[in-house]
């Protein structure tokens, strides 16, 4: 398939310009684009969306699973599991959602005469492309981003998993962790590890501005992390460790960006270990905002842990986007993140759940500035050799090219 027409599905995507929510689908739809693919996106309606736009050459259609279009809760602003436990009636719109996503799947096959389905998720998103394809005879890529890992132990969801992958034309996944726990389902299969990318233009050096500082009240070293406030993320696992950081360092200040449902608990754990001095919670910030945080910010922390539930980090965008920016990342060892931190060479990877030993690393990297900048300068020429949103787009267009 030379050039055709693409139907990118996924339950994850931007809801308005610089919107808050990840746009990863959204980038890599764009750059299938600019080689030449018609391509339509699909995903779940908000409230305040529209249900059709164009943007960049993509098209990209919304539908609605439940009425009011406010009470919409499933998806978005903490992800569909996320929504399971926060609300009652997300529980009763799941089969609403899978029901009219697929309508609308099978409606654009025929109105937009689509040759592939690139579907991100294998649940529901490949399970429904899998039945497209019998219904339709449409081929499908399906992509894994490590969230769709997490329900596997249910064996209902587990089977719908393995009908997805078994059946599509192209297997990928975002990480070598996504790629072994897929492999533990259908052992046969190939599956290509292409993560998903960072804007080296976006992401840059470039972008530290000292003023941020100022408006921050930063005297001293600034600690950066950025993201959900969900559990798999440890949050609570740093501040721990800003216990003994300001002991050396009493200046220091930890930024947390981000807003979820840990929130309040990180905010009374900072509170009883009396360092509202030396933390700030910024809530959201908009895409937009974040280079100059990563950029000026003189290291970037990302404890995430694996939770009782397996739920756990599949790849770790935000250090590709701390890294490309020149900023020294340390993360912890768990998930797809060190497919991205080769520990003592792209940044130094911590157990799980060890606040002393991330305080030990945290007050080294502090201490010493020259291994601070070698471990940031070989970390960004990693990311720029293997992460760069032109090599991934690259990828996914070559598979598309061999499907016939």
């Amino acid at each position: 398939m030379k050039k055709g027409n693409i139907l990118v599905v996924a339950t994850t995507f931007p809801r308005w310009k610089n919107d808050t929510e990840p746009n990863f689908v959204f980038v890599l739809s764009r750059l299938l684009s600019g080689y030449g693919h018609k391509v339509t996106a699909l995903a779940p309606h908000f409230h305040r969306a529209k249900k059709y736009e164009v943007i960049d050459n993509v098209k990209i259609r919304r539908f609605s699973y439940f009425i009011p279009y406010k009470l919409q809760k499933l998806c978005y602003e903490g992800g569909i599991f996320g929504n399971l436990k926060k609300y009652r009636i997300a529980v009763f719109q799941l089969p609403l959602l899978v029901a009219f996503e697929f309508l609308s799947m099978a409606r654009l096959i025929r109105k937009e005469k689509i040759d592939v389905i690139h579907a991100h998720w294998t649940v529901p998103q490949g399970f429904l492309a899998y039945l497209c394809k019998k219904l339709f005879k449409t081929r499908y890529i399906v992509t894994a981003h490590a969230g769709d890992i997490f329900p596997l132990k249910s064996k209902f969801f587990r089977f719908l998993s393995y009908l997805a992958i078994r059946n599509s034309d192209f297997c990928t996944a975002n990480s070598t962790f996504t790629k072994n726990e897929l492999k533990k389902i259908l052992k046969g299969k190939e599956i290509q590890v292409i993560p998903m990318g960072v804007d080296l233009g976006l992401f840059s050096q470039k972008n530290n501005n000292p003023s941020l500082r100022k408006k921050l009240s930063l005297k001293g070293s600034f600690i950066l992390s950025v993201g959900r406030l969900v559990e798999k993320k440890g949050i609570s696992y740093l501040i721990n460790a800003m216990g003994e950081v300001v002991k050396k360092f009493p200046a220091a200040k930890l930024v947390v960006v981000g807003d979820g449902p840990e929130k309040s608990n990180l905010e009374s754990l900072t509170k009883k270990l009396n360092l509202n001095d030396n933390i700030i919670f910024t809530g959201k910030i908009e895409n937009k905002y974040l280079p100059q945080f990563y950029a000026t910010a003189d290291l970037f922390v990302g404890p995430s842990i694996v939770t009782k539930s397996g739920d756990t980090e599949g790849l770790g965008v935000v250090f590709l986007e701390a890294l490309a920016s020149g900023t020294c990342v340390i993360g912890s060892d768990v998930g797809g993140i060190p497919d991205i931190i080769k520990h003592n060479r792209t940044g130094i990877l911590v157990k799980q759940k060890d606040p002393r030993q991330l305080a030990e690393v945290i007050i080294k990297l502090l201490s010493n500035e020259k291994l601070r900048k070698n471990l940031a300068i070989n970390g960004q020429k990693y990311v720029r050799q293997n992460y760069s949103w032109e090599l991934i787009g690259k990828k996914f267009n070559e598979l598309m090219q061999k499907i016939k």
